[in-house]
């Protein structure tokens, strides 16, 4: 499965990226996360589903000086594959 995540709140300069790439290495999905300019983080991730389960449990935590005030999930198609987690710029 793959999803298009936007996360609103405190998010920008508190590492949510580097913490985001964190986890998702660490369940294995695949897929990249970057800053947007309106203060939002955007997150596009592919994998098991019940993996992506875990990934956005600890994402509505965030690291420990972040703020998530709202989440919203879009379920996207699969069109060329993904074969790692990176941060873009």
């Amino acid at each position: 499965m793959r999803l298009n995540i936007f996360v609103e709140g405190l998010v920008q300069g508190v590492g949510f990226r580097a913490y985001t790439k964190r986890i998702a290495d660490s369940y294995g999905l695949r897929g990249w996360v970057r800053n947007l300019p309106d203060g939002r983080v955007e997150i596009l991730v592919e994998g098991d589903d019940e993996v992506l389960g875990y990934f956005i449990r600890d994402i509505l935590k965030g690291p420990p000086a972040a703020r998530v005030e709202r989440v919203e999930i879009i379920k996207e198609v699969q069109d060329e594959p993904i074969y790692t987690f990176d941060i873009r710029y």
